[in-house]
C-alpha cells in the first residue's frame, strides 16, 4: 500500500484485472529413429533440415527418419524434436562396438551391398578376376552364395555408367542382393578380390515374424533417464509424435510384428499420458487394401483418440540419390498437419491437403476399398488425376463417435492446453466472487475470438460455448479444499466428410424453382 506523507499528484500503475489466453503452438512434432550420428535418446530441438543434417547425419539407406524429418519440413512443418536410439549395429554407435544388425549395407570396395527384404539364410558376396585373356582393368566377377552354395553369377561386370554396370546388372536381376553405387562423379575403382558376408533381411511377409534382435523398450525408454518416448514427457510443446524407423527395425528384422504393435501401443499410452498430443501411426509396408484391414482389425486393433493410422506407404524421391523409394508417410504427414495449422487453423481437419514430394503410392486405392478402410479409422491417401496424392481421411482410432475426427482431439488438446496456460495467475488468489468473475471474463474472451476463426459452431457465442464459474460450481466445500472449479462447454466445427447433392428431374411447366 503506497503512502501518501505530501499533498501532490501521484500516478500509479494498477492492474486492469483483464488476463488474456494466448493460444498455444499445435504444429510441434517429434520423431524418434535411427541416425548417422547425433545424441542418443535425448530430445533435440530442430528447426530446419539443415539443423538436422548437421546435428544427425544425412540419408542412410535402409533407414526411414532422415526421410520422414525431411518431409516434414518440405510439407510446412517448422519445428521439432529428434530422439535418435541405437539399432544394435556397428554403425549406429559412432564406432562403439555392436552386432551387424539384420540388412545392414557391407561395404565391397567402393560398393554398398545388403540383401533384399524376405531373404534368408547366409548371403555371401565373392569378388573374383574377370574371366578370359587380358580383361578390361574395370571389369570383375560377382559370385552370390546363399548357405555355401553358388545362387548367382554376374561375370564381366563393370565399374564404368554402362548396361553392363554391376549395379545395373545386379539390381536388374537378382533375387537375393542390392547393391548402392558411390556418389556421382567418376567411375569408381575396380573392388579388390575378396569375399563378405551380409547378414539376413527381415521377411518380406508382414504377417511373419522378424529376428527380434531390438527389445520395444528401446523406443519406450524411461522418463528418468530422459530416453526414448520417455524422454518426450519432459517436452511440453510437442503435439504430435511419430516413429517412422518402428518399420526400418521390421524391415531389418530388429522386431517382430508382435514387438512393433507392442511400440505402437506404447507411442499411444505415451500420448494419452500427457493428453497434449497425438500419434501418427504407419502400417507394415506391402499390405494390400484387405491386409490392411484385417491388420487394423485382428492385430493392431487399438482404440484410442490420440492416435491415427495413414495408408499406404508413399514414393519419394531420394534427395541423395534421385531414385524413388518407398517410407512410411508419418514424417509427411506431421508435415501436412502443421502446414493446415499454419494456413488454416487448428479446427480444420487436415484432410484433401497434397502430399509435397510424394510421387506415387505404394497402392492404389480403389472407392470400394476405400470404403472398408474409413469406417475402421484407416486415414487413405490417394491419387486424384489433375489434383495430385492428397490426404483423404481424418478420423482417429477412437470408437466414441464424440472424438471420431481429428480436428475434433486436436482443437480440444489446443483449448485446453491454452487455458491452462493462461490461467496461471489464478493460483493462490483469494477464492471468492471477484475471482470467478474475472475467470469466467477471461476464459469467455479467449473463446469468443475461437468462435471468430470459425473453430466452434454457432451463429452466436451463446450458442458456441458456455463458461460457468459461480457458487453453483464453487460450494463451500470446494472452497475449504481451495479448489476453483470452472465448466466450459464448447460446440466444436465437425469436417463436412461426405457432401450429398440431391438432384431431382423437373417436369415440363412445373413453374420452375421457388423461391
Amino acid at each position: 500500500m503506497p503512502s501518501y506523507l505530501s499533498p501532490g499528484v501521484y500516478v500509479e500503475e494498477v492492474e486492469s484485472g483483464s488476463r488474456p489466453i494466448e493460444g498455444v503452438g499445435t504444429s510441434v512434432a517429434a520423431f524418434v529413429g535411427f541416425a548417422q550420428k547425433g545424441p542418443f535418446d535425448e530430445p533435440t530441438l530442430i528447426t530446419n533440415w539443415s539443423q538436422y543434417v548437421s546435428t544427425f547425419g544425412d540419408f542412410v539407406d535402409g533407414t526411414y527418419l532422415a526421410t520422414s524429418v525431411y518431409g516434414f519440413f518440405s510439407n510446412g512443418g517448422g519445428v521439432c524434436y529428434v530422439v535418435r536410439i541405437g539399432d544394435g549395429s556397428s554403425a549406429s554407435g559412432d564406432g562403439e562396438t555392436g552386432e551387424l544388425a539384420p540388412g545392414a549395407e557391407v561395404q565391397v570396395g567402393p560398393y554398398a551391398v545388403k540383401p533384399r527384404p524376405g531373404v534368408a539364410g547366409e548371403i555371401s558376396v565373392e569378388v573374383t578376376a574377370a574371366e578370359g585373356d587380358d580383361p578390361p582393368s574395370d571389369t570383375f566377377q560377382l559370385i552370390v552364395r546363399r548357405d555355401g552354395q553358388v545362387a548367382e553369377t554376374y561375370p564381366s561386370v563393370t565399374t564404368k555408367r554402362s548396361k553392363e554396370n554391376v549395379a545395373t546388372r545386379v539390381n536388374a536381376k537378382s533375387e537375393l542382393i542390392e547393391v548402392r553405387e558411390p556418389g556421382r562423379g567418376a567411375a569408381p575403382a575396380r573392388p579388390e578380390p575378396q569375399t563378405v558376408t551380409l547378414a539376413p533381411a527381415a521377411p518380406a511377409d508382414p504377417a511373419a515374424g522378424g529376428a527380434g534382435a531390438l527389445a520395444p523398450e528401446v523406443y519406450v525408454g524411461d522418463a528418468d533417464s530422459r530416453t526414448g518416448l520417455g524422454g518426450l514427457e519432459a517436452v511440453e510443446d510437442i503435439t504430435m509424435v511419430a516413429v517412422p524407423d518402428l518399420m526400418s527395425a521390421y524391415q531389418r528384422g530388429l522386431l517382430d510384428l508382435e514387438s512393433v504393435i507392442a511400440v505402437q501401443q506404447g507411442v499411444i499410452s505415451h500420448c494419452e499420458l500427457m493428453g497434449d498430443r497425438v500419434a501418427i501411426l504407419d502400417p507394415p509396408p506391402g499390405l494390400s487394401a484387405q491386409q490392411a484391414r484385417s491388420w487394423r482389425t485382428d492385430r493392431a486393433n487399438f482404440d484410442s483418440k490420440y492416435a491415427t493410422l495413414y495408408y499406404p506407404w508413399i514414393s519419394v524421391a531420394d534427395p541423395a540419390s534421385g531414385r524413388p523409394g518407398l517410407v512410411p508417410p508419418s514424417g509427411h504427414i506431421a508435415g501436412v498437419w502443421a502446414r493446415n495449422d499454419d494456413t488454416r487453423g487448428v479446427h480444420k481437419a487436415p484432410a484433401n491437403e497434397v502430399v509435397r514430394g510424394a510421387v506415387a503410392l505404394q497402392t492404389q486405392l480403389t472407392k470400394g476399398e476405400h470404403d472398408l478402410l474409413n469406417p475402421i479409422g484407416v486415414n487413405c491417401i490417394r491419387a486424384f488425376p489433375g489434383r495430385g496424392i492428397r490426404v483423404w481421411g481424418a478420423r482417429t482410432l477412437a470408437s466414441d463417435p464424440a472424438w471420431r475426427y481429428l480436428n475434433v482431439r486436436r482443437l480440444f488438446n489446443y483449448l485446453e492446453e491454452s487455458i491452462l496456460a493462461g490461467t496461471q495467475w489464478v493460483v493462490f488468489e483469494p477464492n471468492d466472487d471477484a475471482l470467478w468473475a474475472r475467470v469466467r471474463r477471461t476464459v469467455s474472451a479467449f473463446l469468443v475470438n475461437e468462435w471468430r476463426k470459425g473453430s466452434l459452431f454457432g451463429l452466436t457465442p451463446d450458442e458456441a460455448f458456455y463458461v460457468k464459474c459461480d457458487r453453483e460450481t464453487n460450494p463451500p466445500e470446494s472452497i475449504d479444499a481451495g479448489q476453483v472449479v470452472c465448466e466450459i462447454g464448447v460446440a466444436p466445427v465437425k469436417p463436412a466428410e461426405f457432401v450429398v447433392f440431391r438432384l431431382a428431374q423437373l417436369t415440363g411447366g412445373s413453374g420452375g424453382i421457388d423461391e
